[in-house]
């Protein structure tokens, strides 16, 4: 038999609005108020600012090792915004901008980085998973959550991350496989920063886009200027009404760099070039938003002190919160790390637990003082 071609339907499309001069595409510029542009620009330098805070404050040891998000605000915070509150949020650990959004506080994440698991406990009322720093185990969660959706019948969408290194990983394959088999309701953000640690995009894949490995699951792929936060939303967004529409899952890939350590225990002076990243920094997210919001007269310089004093105010609170936690109790009971896990807790793990108190003399302690927000971890 002759050789014949397969016609493969899906293409990959590129898209960005606001160029890295912040000349917008008015054509494809997304309907957001004034107000709404403001907020995405005021949690976007949020987290730039807490960024520079954290790094000082892990230089004095006062929390551990964390991975900045520098450079990447533009990704979650878009992602974030063509959320509901009623949909679901699944973090990696770069995603500082969009998770303030969502309703965690700086206190969580100082928590968290200072190796307390209260900082994982969701805001009430949010349908966000915790970080996870394990690459790409959260991606089988969110299409395990939009398969539930579909048996439950809710009309709801998933967004969760990755970088380009989690493509390497076998759970994001099976999690991209599932969704698309089952159509959950997914979309999956890659934050494409081009290195995995010190390995280079060109040594984790052989194809030209992430986006494109789409077409093998069967679902539509995206490629965006990761840096352009309205391009990311605009995308989102897309994504978001189709999953809730029964379209199933979508891969958008976000084309950034990561302009900054992969976390305050590298060096990437050691493996990336300097001219590259300085010419990747001047195409940052938050130069070319703050001239597009300065050109549409949403910001001036009366604004932006206003925003830069509340930021500041929003920092110092936080550590000053962080220290005053950090001396009480109940930081310090190791019995509660069994706490933040499961709704209920299973019957091996509180044997364990009831080992430990005794162990501590703490037996009056051994029944699991369930908190407010476990609920998170059992779906």
């Amino acid at each position: 038999m002759p050789r014949t071609i397969l016609e493969v339907k899906q293409k990959i499309e590129y898209l960005s609005i606001l160029n890295d001069k912040a000349e917008v595409d008015k054509a494809l510029e997304p309907k957001l108020t004034n107000e709404q542009l403001k907020h995405m620009y005021t949690y976007m330098l949020m987290a730039r600012r807490a960024d520079e805070r954290f790094l000082n404050l892990q230089r004095q040891g006062r929390i551990g090792t964390f991975p900045q998000t520098t450079g990447h605000e533009a990704i979650s915070m878009g992602a974030s915004m063509a959320l509901k509150k009623s949909d679901w949020h699944v973090p990696a650990y770069r995603e500082l901008a969009g998770m303030l959004h969502r309703g965690w506080t700086l206190v969580d994440q100082l928590l968290l980085w200072a190796g307390y698991e209260q900082g994982q406990s969701p805001p009430n009322g949010v349908n966000d998973l915790p970080i996870c720093v394990p690459i790409a185990s959260q991606l089988l969660h969110a299409a395990g959550i939009g398969m539930a959706m579909n048996i439950k019948g809710d009309k709801h969408a998933v967004v969760t991350y990755l970088g380009d290194g989690a493509t390497s990983e076998g759970d994001c394959h099976e999690a991209f496989n599932f969704a698309a088999v089952f159509k959950a309701p997914v979309v999956f953000v890659c934050n494409n920063n081009q290195w995995a640690i010190s390995v280079p995009l060109s040594r984790q894949m052989g194809c030209e886009t992430v986006a494109q490995k789409a077409i093998a699951y069967g679902m539509p792929g995206i490629r965006v200027d990761g840096n352009d936060v309205l391009a990311v939303y605009a995308a989102v967004h897309e994504a978001v009404e189709r999953a809730r529409a029964g379209g199933g899952p979508t891969l958008v890939e976000c084309l950034t760099f990561r302009i900054v350590a992969h976390t305050t225990a590298d060096d990437p002076k050691k493996y990336q070039k300097e001219e590259t990243r300085k010419e990747w920094a001047a195409k940052e997210p938050l130069i070319r938003f703050a001239k597009y919001l300065r050109d549409k007269g949403i910001l001036n310089d009366e604004v932006q002190k206003q925003i830069d004093a509340e930021i500041e105010t929003t920092i110092r609170d936080a550590i000053a919160k962080m220290d005053e936690k950090i001396k009480t109790d109940e930081l310090a009971n190791p019995l509660y790390t069994f706490d933040y896990l499961y709704a209920e807790i299973p019957p091996f793990l509180q044997k364990q637990r009831d080992e430990l108190a005794h162990y501590l003399g703490k037996d009056k302690e051994s029944s699991s003082k369930q908190p407010n927000h476990a609920h998170a971890g059992s779906h």
